[in-house]
């Protein structure tokens, strides 16, 4: 927990806390954004070459980036730490007090320790101090109180001060923690750009979000393959291709010459044009060949590409189902839309 050090706003608090104006609950909650968007706001001019110099410390640390609170402090701690990690820099959270017992193992020479404290006076976090500058690790400080015991300690200060907790009592640690936390976003997005970590990048480290699968996800990671592909020969005739699928269940079949090249697709729609009175063809379905019906070269797509790309050539075309090739043209699998959303790749 955080060291009982009350600044001048905190008293001012603490004295006319019996005395805070009543609000309804709207209210109260406007003010407190309002307070909390002001602390933030706040730090954007105070923002100099104590920054900058933060952010070339951690990209020349050759280790990792040990983030380090308690109490609520500890909680923004972990959050700037997980952001950190998922962004391209190696970090990870250290909890004050667990580090006394055993855990500042884990911090050796060649890390950075980001250590946060609205007071600067945490006794759990000043324990440790000597023993982490001891290991040769670097310090950088976020603190609100740039002349504390942690700050004067410290390699670079960066200062997270606030006018006042949204706290009606002035107590609470809320406006501070908020500023906090948006200055550890601003620190791992400055060094996320300075590394040049790109999407795909942050798809690697969330194999598991929808990012992700986006950027991830092959076509040949979700294609229907071998005999779930619907497929006839160009000699076919329509009540076979139709019986092909309808085993498949598809909603087309692909039509094939004698080394397997795609020549054609019959969809679904194709059935319903193929039924309308207005047939241009007015072909006896009975005796007709699926070659005569069939859509002729049909939009393909490689089974090394995205399955992304997939899903953005089927909405431009606006079509539900794309046949996969080989870089010769022969049938390799295929997909439809029920595929990308069941890969929840859409």
């Amino acid at each position: 927990m955080i060291k009982a050090v009350s600044s001048p706003g905190q008293q001012k608090g603490l004295a006319g806390s019996a005395n805070a104006p009543k609000m309804d609950a709207l209210e109260r909650a406007r003010n407190v954004l309002r307070i909390e968007s002001e602390a933030i706001a706040a730090l954007i001019p105070r923002l100099d070459a104590r920054f900058s110099e933060a952010v070339q410390l951690i990209l020349r640390c050759k280790g990792r980036v040990a983030v380090c609170g308690v109490g609520k402090s500890g909680q923004v701690a972990r959050k700037i730490a997980s952001t950190m990690a998922s962004t391209g820099t190696p970090a990870f959270f250290v909890h004050a007090a667990e580090a006394s017992h055993g855990d500042l193992g884990m911090i050796t020479r060649g890390d950075v320790l980001l250590a946060l404290s609205n007071s600067g006076e945490s006794e759990e976090l000043l324990t440790i101090l000597p023993l982490v500058k001891r290991q040769g690790a670097a310090l950088i400080a976020m603190t609100g109180e740039p002349n504390s015991t942690l700050a004067r300690q410290s390699d670079i200060v960066l200062d997270a001060r606030v006018d006042q907790e949204a706290c009606p009592h002035n107590l609470a640690p809320t406006a501070s923690t908020t500023a906090a936390l948006a200055l550890g976003d601003a620190l791992a997005v400055a060094l996320l750009d300075a590394r040049g970590f790109s999407a795909e990048d942050f798809a690697r480290s969330h194999p598991g979000g929808r990012l992700g699968r986006r950027l991830l996800t092959l076509v040949s990671d979700v294609m229907r393959t071998g005999k779930d592909v619907p497929s006839v020969p160009e000699g076919a005739s329509f009540s076979e291709a139709l019986l092909e699928m309808s085993n498949k269940r598809m909603g087309m079949t692909a039509i094939v010459d004698s080394d397997n090249r795609v020549v054609g697709i019959y969809t679904d729609g194709d059935l319903r044009r193929s039924l309308a009175n207005d047939n241009p063809l007015r072909l006896d379905l009975r005796t007709a060949r699926i070659a005569d019906l069939m859509t002729h070269s049909p939009r393909t797509i490689g089974q090394d590409r995205l399955a992304a790309a997939a899903v953005e050539m089927m909405e431009r075309h606006k079509v539900n189902q794309i046949l996969v090739v080989d870089e010769a043209g022969r049938l390799a699998g295929a997909l439809n839309m029920h595929d990308l959303f069941h890969a929840k790749v859409i």
